[in-house]
């Protein structure tokens, strides 16, 4: 009990300060009264951009790199309903030239998970999700910077629907959501794109994600390969040699794997890892991606003595 209290306070602390959110599209809901927190670290790096559907490399930049170090929460308020929270750190730098890199708290999200619907369907289960999520950035960080900027610097709103259906311990989920994004308020007082804008005010497009994994689930490993599919609903090519604008259109199709490892012998304790790399895009990096964390969960349920 004494460790339990340490590590909750421990806990409580980062949270002050830093965050990452449990992934809000796995097919797993947090008990009623259970508090899932933990911590992770991600690097992300690409020598190669789609400058619109032209592939390149640029001298000025050489490899971009992120680093994120943060904490994720994810709370049971039912069995079959969850509220989860992020909030990451993030750094960025270029391996040449002169542009600098920036580092600062990014967006906080709380995303509600919804079960609805969980039964027997011929051999196996089939499950039903429905999600809603706000961010919105936590500091004033400049977002006309990209690519190494640490965000786009909109309040945005999401809506998701997921299905999962798992025979024994294997599974599929697949998954898809609309972003609505806000306009960003930007340090100049004009910009162009394919017209000039005598504005500060920048309208994002809006953005579609579809999600597909599948794999093995039990108590102690989820193993699972993942396809992720992310595209904006307008915007305009980076215009050659010329930086990327928040209002670019920005598609991506990545894939991956997760790993996750819960142990036996100290119960409520996991350790995960994953991967993704950017097979195809238009106006985003080729990004290759690597992290790890771990994680606790804190049972609030009453015990009988």
């Amino acid at each position: 009990m004494l460790i339990k209290k340490l590590l909750f306070m421990l806990c409580l602390l980062i949270c002050s300060v830093a965050g990452y959110s449990q992934t809000d599209i796995d097919a797993i809901m947090m008990s009623k009264n259970n508090f899932c927190t933990g911590f992770m670290y991600t690097h992300n790096s690409w020598d190669h951009y789609w400058e619109g559907t032209f592939k390149r490399d640029n001298q000025n930049l050489g490899t971009v790199s992120s680093q994120m170090i943060g904490v994720m929460g994810n709370y049971g308020l039912r069995d079959n309903l969850n509220l989860l929270f992020a909030l990451p750190y993030i750094s960025t730098k270029a391996s040449m030239g002169t542009l600098a890199g920036q580092k600062g708290l990014q967006d906080l999200s709380l995303t509600v998970k919804w079960m609805p619907v969980e039964k027997k369907w011929g051999k196996g289960d089939f499950s039903l999700y429905a999600l809603g999520a706000l961010s919105a950035p936590t500091t004033h960080y400049v977002a006309d910077y990209l690519p190494l900027s640490i965000g786009m610097g909109s309040k945005t709103a999401m809506v998701r629907l997921m299905l999962d259906y798992q025979v024994k311990h294997f599974f599929v989920t697949g998954s898809a959501a609309y972003i609505f994004r806000d306009r960003v308020t930007i340090d100049r007082p004009s910009y162009y794109t394919t017209e000039l804008h005598n504005s500060n005010q920048v309208d994002l497009p809006n953005m579609t994600n579809y999600n597909l994994r599948t794999g093995y689930r039990s108590a102690t490993w989820i193993a699972e390969a993942v396809l992720d599919i992310a595209h904006t609903q307008g915007g305009f090519d980076i215009t050659k040699n010329n930086m990327p604008f928040l209002s670019n259109q920005m598609n991506a199709a990545r894939a991956g794997a997760n790993v996750k490892y819960t142990f036996s012998s100290v119960e409520g304790l996991s350790l995960i890892g994953n991967a993704m790399f950017t097979l195809s895009g238009r106006n985003v990096g080729q990004t290759s991606s690597v992290g790890a964390g771990v994680f606790y969960i804190f049972d609030f349920n009453k015990k009988k003595k």
